[in-house]
């Protein structure tokens, strides 16, 4: 296969985009996807442009990164979605490393056009930080598993239509043995979400209860009893997306540059404000060159515990970032609401850069897993590790 140059794929990507972007309609809702979205991401990912680093068999060209960040960045030059979701999609990627040839034909195409929106059911009410500690069952039943249990912190739960779950199939194993990962329909009798409502006001958590759901055989992703294995590669996935980029707030033309922020109210000339902004500044192109450093590490399959560099980082420098844009703006950061959009903005991003620090494991599980897996500290003693879950205590 002869790759084309840099020059030769940006003219190509441009000159596509030319043919085909016109724009898409704006929604308020991060979890919707309207028609003329899907219909875009089926022209882009036919294009070859979704996933360029795929084989060409799930819808790639095998491209090398390199090659596949020029395709990223012709679509954010016009601001059009679609590419490079092998960098950010979870359930795709998932699904491509550990999943059948079958389970790619069925959910692959989906998940990529979003036709098929899908959320993550890992986290328990008395297993957030301790994963292995969840007690969602999974029975078989012929070619079918019955899955009771109850999930928590489970974001987009009400416009999903699968999600990847995790549940104990063997409890006479060590905790980490018998977890198997699954694909469950959420759209199924048996399965009700309720909406958590968050201190920023929005409600984009669930806890979600589940009683006799039914996931297919065909469904298991890697193989029952090894859901630990296939856990860690997409908790892995969802590190490296939020260690590369926060959340915005509510008005991001308002307050999207910290640098215009701080000229816009005088403080530019500050030496306080410039010693805080460059280091925040710093911190993100640090940030970026340890993410792209954690990438060249992980290969399919597989993950780097470099990305939890990445994750707690970001927490970091959301809380950096709220703080230094509250010094700027000063005593408006106590005013509120939509007619005070600049002050509305900054408390927005204050509460929540709160949830960097929990999603995706808590800032204290990073440096566990900073501290055993890049430093090479001994582990903290682990005194259930080695016997059977079933005898294991409970609160």
């Amino acid at each position: 296969m002869t790759l084309p140059t840099a020059d030769e794929l940006r003219t190509e990507v441009r000159d596509w985009l030319a043919a085909h972007w016109t724009g898409l309609p704006k929604s308020d809702d991060p979890w919707a996807s309207s028609p003329e979205r899907i219909a875009w991401l089926e022209r882009v990912l036919d294009a070859g442009y979704a996933v360029p680093t795929y084989p060409r068999q799930w819808f790639g060209r095998e491209y090398p990164n390199k090659l596949a960040n020029v395709i990223d960045s012709e679509f954010r030059a016009v601001r059009a979605p679609g590419a490079r979701q092998d960098k950010y999609s979870i359930p795709a990627n998932t699904v491509l490393t550990f999943g059948t040839e079958q389970l790619k034909s069925a959910l692959l195409r989906d998940f990529l056009t979003e036709r098929s929106r899908t959320c993550l059911l890992y986290s328990e009410p008395g297993a957030g930080s301790d994963l292995a500690g969840i007690r969602t069952s999974a029975i078989r039943d012929g070619d079918e598993w019955v899955i009771n249990g109850q999930k928590v912190w489970t974001s987009g739960a009400k416009t999903s239509d699968h999600a990847l779950l995790i549940a104990r199939t063997d409890w006479d194993v060590p905790k980490h043995q018998g977890i198997t990962f699954f694909i469950i329909g959420m759209r199924q009798p048996g399965i009700e979400v309720r909406p958590l409502h968050q201190i920023t006001g929005e409600s984009h958590f669930n806890e979600v209860f589940i009683t006799d759901a039914r996931v297919p055989d065909a469904h298991v992703v890697g193989g029952v009893g090894n859901g630990w294995r296939v856990l860690q590669t997409a908790l892995a996935y969802e590190r490296s997306i939020m260690g590369a980029a926060g959340r915005a707030g509510r008005n991001r033309s308002r307050a999207d540059s910290l640098v215009e922020l701080a000229r816009a109210h005088g403080r530019l000339d500050d030496a306080a404000v410039r010693t805080a902004l460059a280091d925040v500044l710093a911190l993100r192109e640090l940030n970026g060159l340890n993410n792209a450093r954690a990438k060249a590490e992980a290969k399919q399959g597989t993950s780097s515990p470099v990305m939890s560099l990445g994750k707690l980082a970001m927490s970091g420098i959301l809380h950096a970032e709220a703080r230094l844009k509250t010094d700027i703006i000063g005593a408006q950061a106590l005013l509120a609401g939509p007619e005070h959009a600049e002050a509305d903005d900054v408390n927005f991003l204050t509460l929540n850069a709160f949830f960097t620090s929990i999603g995706g494991g808590t800032d204290q599980i990073q440096r566990n897993i900073i501290g055993e897996r890049v430093l090479g500290l001994p582990k903290e003693p682990e005194v259930d590790r080695d016997i059977p879950f079933r005898q294991i205590r409970k609160s």
